[in-house]
């Protein structure tokens, strides 16, 4: 994710070329090519320094990891006592994230409506009066399932590991003195999650796990910020069980606070309906996640995310073109045949 800005030329084209969408972004959608064969150095170069430069998304989301670490987070010194006091404190402040950037973006894109329709996925409201909802509106159990579901669950998943690294079950590190490996983590930490989101996200699409539990995500086929956490309680689980690396990696509580922030703020600006958001004037901001769009209308493709190869692997990828739909249709029909068989 990056800074981008509108393109007028990329809007038409997305209009001419997938006709089911209101906007897409260029077409065919690209995976970082980290994984394209045969690799390119130069290719890749160019990602880490396009991904990661300044004022870009994730570099943002790491910023915000260090000034929560650095005055928002109890100290290790406290965490060394179990107490709810400071693990309520963690899930205060994580709530108070939550509401500001899955709250602040509902209200910016589908309140106020500050931007209309430009580069927005979808042309339709969301969903109220439906009974596959929660109170029958489909932001209202959105927002449910975030607020009791992904807040508290993530917080004890962060609180624990605070408690870990105090008592010395969790390698301590700082970056005084391990600059080259602090520093490396960090840049890892992104195609991990995504490795981790991959295998967790296509187990729950089997069998009865996506009957008892995933499939309370994909009510939302039409998704908003407050969707991008509304699952059952089960999943938020393994949404943040990546954190459990720490406990065998020599990290840093900022390391599993950015890791944090990859669910925790992600979900809600990947899911949040458009592809590039207006902050002001001359400020925007690539939050939406076409590759994920794609996965919520079709649901058995692309389960993993752009730094991640596994979709490619298991034949699983859809590009979001026309030509992607046919290999998807001849796709499922393979996929009956050898059932029947």
């Amino acid at each position: 994710m990056s800074v981008s800005g509108s393109n007028n030329n990329t809007v038409e084209a997305g209009r001419e070329s997938r006709r089911a969408w209101h906007f897409t972004p260029e077409l065919p959608i690209q995976q970082a090519p980290l994984f394209e064969l045969p690799l390119s150095a130069k290719a890749s170069a160019r990602y880490f320094i396009t991904i990661w430069r300044p004022f870009g998304f994730r570099f943002l989301l790491l910023l915000a990891a260090i000034v929560v670490w650095t005055w928002f987070t109890p100290s290790l010194a406290r965490a060394r006592t179990f107490d709810w006091a400071w693990v309520l404190e963690i899930g205060l402040r994580n709530l108070i994230i939550m509401v500001f950037v899955a709250g602040g973006l509902h209200l910016l894109l589908y309140v106020w409506h500050r931007q209309g329709d430009e580069q927005r996925y979808h042309d339709r409201p969301m969903e109220v009066d439906s009974p596959t909802f929660f109170f029958r509106d489909q932001v209202w159990d959105n927002m449910f399932w975030t607020l009791v579901g992904s807040v508290p669950i993530g917080t004890l998943w962060e609180s624990g590991l605070l408690w870990a690294y105090a008592n010395g079950y969790a390698t301590l590190i700082t970056f005084e003195q391990n600059p080259v490996w602090f520093v490396s983590l960090i840049i890892i930490i992104p195609i991990y999650s995504g490795f981790h989101f991959y295998w967790y996200h296509r187990l729950f699409h089997v069998g009865l796990l996506y009957r008892w539990f995933h499939s309370w995500h994909h009510k939302n086929i039409n998704t908003g910020p407050w969707s991008g956490h509304a699952m059952h309680p089960v999943e938020h689980v393994f949404v943040y069980s990546d954190l459990l690396l720490y406990l065998f990696v020599a990290s840093h509580p900022i390391h599993v606070i950015f890791n944090h922030m990859l669910h925790s703020i992600a979900g809600p600006t990947s899911h949040c309906g458009y592809h590039t958001v207006r902050i002001n004037r001359f400020f925007s901001l690539q939050l939406g996640d076409f590759m994920h769009q794609l996965h919520h209308r079709y649901f058995d493709c692309n389960y993993g995310a752009y730094e991640s190869p596994w979709d490619k692997v298991f034949d699983s990828f859809h590009d979001g073109t026309p030509e992607g739909d046919e290999w998807m249709a001849a796709r499922r029909k393979r996929i009956r045949a050898s059932r029947k068989n």
